[in-house]
């Protein structure tokens, strides 16, 4: 299902004291690490995942994958679309990076996603229903924000 067709689901988004480009850049290193732990590969067999392992152009572009993930569009330091299915779901993750008036950069992730038939129904409900897929993206935007304010310490806005 193209994007422009999925419903919205949540956005989050934290604020990073570090510049665009080092957010980019650690944006893109957390999805990768993320991606490489065996459970993620294990998960997206699964549930069917289309994209089931890392693949593709580093640091991430278009036509790069992650397992559950292909990236469909690639802005470098502006915005990152990361598409996907499996049976019970289709959907999209967009991150977007702006840098905000008092200096520091902000960074939301937005999801997007179907839930067709009974089973996607059931699927929402444990993923989405329970409060887990909002603590797993809060728990990604928080490890992309500790990685780039590692990387250059909060002087650098």
């Amino acid at each position: 299902m193209p994007r422009n067709a999925l419903p919205y689901v949540d956005d989050h988004t934290t604020v990073v004291a570090a510049a665009p480009d080092v957010v980019w850049r650690a944006l893109g290193e957390v999805l990768d690490r993320s991606g490489a732990r065996p459970g993620a590969t294990g998960y997206a067999r699964l549930v069917g995942c289309t994209d089931r392992t890392a693949a593709g152009p580093r640091p991430l572009a278009a036509g790069s994958a992650l397992p559950g993930f292909h990236v469909t569009s690639a802005l470098p330091e502006r915005e990152l679309v990361l598409e996907g299915g499996h049976r019970f779901s289709s959907y999209a993750l967009v991150f977007r990076i702006e840098r905000t008036d008092a200096g520091p950069t902000a960074l939301t992730a937005e999801t997007l996603a179907a839930f067709p038939g009974a089973a996607g129904g059931l699927y929402r409900r444990l993923v989405v229903g329970t409060g887990g897929h909002a603590w797993a993206t809060r728990r990604l935007l928080a490890s992309v924000r500790r990685r780039a304010e590692h990387a250059t310490g909060p002087s650098t806005v």
